[in-house]
């Protein structure tokens, strides 16, 4: 009995003793993080989200790290942070509907986790009924480029100032246009790199509504940085379908710079002549039924070579409408070539009264039985060893396109590495079928260094009044003419 006592006593000694050692340890918390991801929040489709977890702390004031997740998103939602880790990231919320995230705050102690949830809705566009008739100005109202700001329900005239705003994307109903029309209509359509303007379709298919008809003349008229897509469903004026058509008998004008002309059923731009086109410069044409652009000849001067027309049109290259290169007594009109070897392609005729110089690197395509004829001015085309002026027809075939007659006596009047191939279709003058005619009273043209190939006829024909340089049979390469390199008479 008194041994049982001692081992009790023993036990309880220790008992209290181990108590006592515990009462003096000092004790560390297994957590003291506390995440806070901010209260929740309303926004509309297409808003950047900005998340704050600045409130989020820790009871020893300890450093801790972020980690942010989305819990949850809209299906179809491609929404991302810009970074996880930061106190207050952001994302778009791209879709409407929930967008749930997580903040995990996290050190030697522990972590601790929050939510915060950000519903999107959808802000409903506004409907242009009226025509402009008064100045306008449309704001960008959802930040989404895939959400339209206002629908076009019907065609739509402006006859005042009308600005559109960076970011501005306006769609249009089936065969809906826009027309900006002459004596009061003005467009003002100023985007950037970041916030284009975007005149698209309702529904984002080729063809869908008709397109924009320029008729204003006024030289405030701007495009920079708009996008002009699924136009084309009906044709927007002489029979014709574009993206967006410009009116010559008005003598419209209008700048248009970093624009773009995308997926419409027809031509993504087309200017008429008599159009002033004050600048046109970094222009893009994609994916377009026809050719990216068709135009008059007194405006492929204004093109500049960084303009892309060769991105999946039906025809890649810049289309001249039958026509005039005008005369210009002050300066000569040159047509340059483009960074990405667009050709140029001639239907029908060319006709020029201008003092012409073609740069080295230029290629003019010429469709069947097309012809082209210096009337006054010259024709200046040097080009370089390296860098070859290119006149062809559109099927690199013998005698597929008519020729090219020089009727003037300027001793600009020049080639030099050129090729010129496959004319003579038909008889080009005098009944003679050839690739080059230099024909009347004391006309003259010098040919050095290039290659008259795959005529229908003569490679060259100089009549009895006319003169070519001495040296044209020696200096040059004839190939492939059905009835020889020359008829001199």
């Amino acid at each position: 009995m008194l041994k049982s006592k001692k081992i009790l006593l023993t036990v309880l000694s220790c008992a209290v003793f181990l108590g006592s050692c515990k009462e003096d340890e000092d004790v560390k918390p297994t957590n003291t993080l506390t995440a806070r991801a901010g209260a929740d929040q309303n926004v509309h489709a297409g808003d950047v989200v900005s998340l704050d977890g600045s409130a989020s702390t820790d009871s020893e004031s300890k450093p801790f790290d972020y980690r942010w997740a989305f819990a949850k998103k809209p299906a179809g939602s491609t929404a991302a942070l810009n970074s996880t880790t930061d106190t207050k990231p952001k994302f778009t919320a791209d879709l409407p509907g929930e967008y749930e995230l997580e903040l995990t705050t996290s050190n030697a102690n522990g972590e601790s986790k929050d939510k915060v949830l950000v519903t999107a809705t959808v802000i409903e566009p506004i409907v242009l009924e009226a025509n402009i008739k008064a100045k306008t100005t449309l704001e960008d109202r959802i930040a989404n480029p895939a959400i339209p700001d206002y629908i076009v329900n019907a065609n739509v005239t402006v006859n005042a100032e009308l600005t559109l705003k960076p970011g501005v994307v306006i769609a249009f109903a089936r065969d809906a246009r826009l027309e900006v029309n002459d004596n009061g209509g003005i467009l003002l359509a100023k985007g950037d790199s970041l916030n284009p303007i975007r005149l698209i379709g309702k529904e984002t298919t080729k063809g869908f509504w008709a397109g924009v008809v320029f008729r204003s003349s006024s030289s405030a008229n701007t495009l920079e940085y708009v996008q002009v897509l699924h136009a084309g469903s009906k044709a927007l004026f002489s029979g014709r379908k574009a993206g967006m058509a410009i009116a010559g008998a008005s003598k419209a004008q209008i700048t248009i710079k970093n624009c773009l002309f995308e997926k419409n059923d027809g031509y993504g731009l087309w200017i008429e002549q008599g159009v002033i086109l004050s600048l046109f410069k970094s222009n893009v044409f994609k994916d377009n039924s026809e050719a990216g652009i068709l135009l008059n000849a007194d405006h492929v001067a204004s093109l500049d070579m960084n303009s892309v027309f060769t991105n999946g049109n039906g025809r890649n290259v810049v289309e001249i409408m039958a026509s005039y290169l005008s005369k210009n007594v002050t300066a000569e009109v040159v047509w340059q070539g483009f960074k990405d070897k667009t050709p140029y392609r001639v239907l029908e005729s060319l006709t020029v009264d201008a003092n012409w110089k073609i740069m080295p690197g230029v290629v003019i395509e010429m469709t069947a039985d097309a012809r082209m004829s210096i009337d006054e001015g010259y024709i200046n085309a040097i080009g370089t060893e390296a860098s070859k002026i290119v006149i062809r027809g559109v099927e690199n075939t013998p005698a597929f396109w008519r020729g090219l007659i020089c009727y003037t006596t300027s001793q600009k009047n020049m080639f030099e590495h050129v090729d010129i191939s496959g004319g003579g279709s038909i008889p080009l003058v005098s009944g003679k079928k050839t690739n080059i005619a230099v024909y009347g009273s004391q006309a003259r043209l010098q040919i050095k260094n290039s290659k008259i190939s795959g005529s229908g006829g003569y490679g060259i024909y100089v009549n009895y009044q006319a003169s070519v340089n001495e040296d044209i049979e020696t200096i040059n390469t004839f190939a492939d003419n059905a009835q020889g390199k020359l008829l001199k008479e």
